[in-house]
């Protein structure tokens, strides 16, 4: 089975403000990871559109959210926007980055 990772962030008015999310996915896809970026607002892609190009190129989805902590957007709109994005796939939602212990 052939997984990828959506990297879910918060997003921003300010495009400067994506650049370390954008080199993360830029490391990850070095390595042979099928990666794409997520947006909560404001930016692009949405979640939804991340999910359905990933859908193509592989059979499960880890959602990755590079958010600090559990919040609103974590612990509810995460979840209403993976079932309203009706993903092909199996999809699975990690913690946030700064709940593992190596951050």
């Amino acid at each position: 089975m052939k997984e990828g990772i959506v990297l879910f962030a918060h997003g921003s008015r300010d495009p400067e403000w994506a650049r370390p999310f954008k080199e993360i996915e830029k490391i990850l896809s070095s390595k042979g990871i099928p990666v794409r970026l997520a947006y909560l607002e404001i930016m692009r892609p949405s979640l939804g559109e991340a999910l359905a190009d990933l859908s193509r190129e592989v059979d499960a989805i880890r959602i990755v959210p590079v958010f600090l902590g559990y919040g609103g957007h974590i612990r509810k709109d995460l979840p209403g926007l993976v079932a309203a994005a009706g993903p092909k796939v199996k999809v699975t939602i990690d913690p946030p980055v700064g709940e593992h212990q190596g951050v």
